[in-house]
């Protein structure tokens, strides 16, 4: 039987075909889940995007900061699929403002759309969908080790510090329900959203180098699979951790 013979996984966060969330809905429609998709804003590109899938995967309007589409994500999920028995969270955003050095002059608005979107979202997904979740369902999210201030991350940096400590405290509530929630803190993949952060290349040079297991910047499977090992069933008693995806970089001195 495939990982993930007969479940049923939301994945969001997708762009393009060079995106992590992309190849993860890939990963797992080849380990056997039906996969259904969010997208926000250029929603055509999305639904272009999702015909290069295995399966043409339908897709669904999310915006995490719209109170009435997550009100009603559970309804439109049911469209297509009658539960689910995972989640992708793949959604992040800082302003331009909130990046880049400016860490001491950014703004509390962008501070707060930073925090909101790409941290207290894993929250607003978890509860738009948990009435679709049952025992042994799975959320995850995706990271980046926030262990260390990078250059130009500034503000993104504290709002994935954010992402994990929400993603402890909902592993520590949903828990009862048999709802798991992790990260998968990834290696530097070069997608859209990574060209977006000024100063990138610095990170891509340093995970080259010094990752003992090496790191291809140009190929976002090992993350996937790691996401869908813990989407599946063979990681049952793993909840409120970060799981590193990243070639080990994150374990090796300076």
């Amino acid at each position: 039987m495939s990982l993930l013979e007969g479940k049923r996984i939301l994945v969001t966060g997708i762009i393009t075909d060079a995106s992590i969330a992309f190849h993860a809905a890939k990963a797992a429609q080849e380990a056997g889940a039906t996969v259904v998709l969010t997208g926000f804003g250029r929603l055509s590109l999305v639904k272009r995007v999702a015909k290069r899938l295995p399966t043409e995967a339908p897709v669904i309007e999310l915006d995490v900061q719209n109170q009435e589409h997550l009100d009603g994500l559970a309804d439109q999920v049911r469209e297509h699929v009658d539960g689910l028995d995972g989640v992708l969270h793949s959604i992040g955003f800082a302003p331009m403002d909130a990046l880049g050095g400016n860490f001491l002059h950014t703004e509390w608005k962008d501070v707060a759309t930073a925090v909101e979107v790409s941290a207290y979202s894993f929250k607003s997904l978890a509860m738009a969908c948990k009435p679709l979740l049952g025992p042994g369902s799975s959320l995850v999210g995706m990271d980046f080790d926030n262990t260390v201030a990078w250059p130009g991350y500034d503000w993104m940096g504290v709002a994935k510090a954010a992402l994990e400590a929400t993603t402890r405290y909902l592993a520590r509530d949903l828990g009862p329900d048999g709802i798991r929630a992790n990260l998968v803190a990834a290696g530097p993949v070069r997608t859209m959203a990574a060209k977006s952060i000024p100063g990138f290349d610095t990170f891509e040079e340093a995970w080259v180098q010094r990752s003992p297991l090496g790191w291809d910047l140009a190929d976002p499977t090992p993350v996937a699979r790691t996401i869908c090992a813990l989407l599946s069933d063979w990681m049952p008693a793993t909840t409120g951790e970060v799981v590193h995806a990243d070639g080990g970089y994150h374990a090796m001195g300076a």
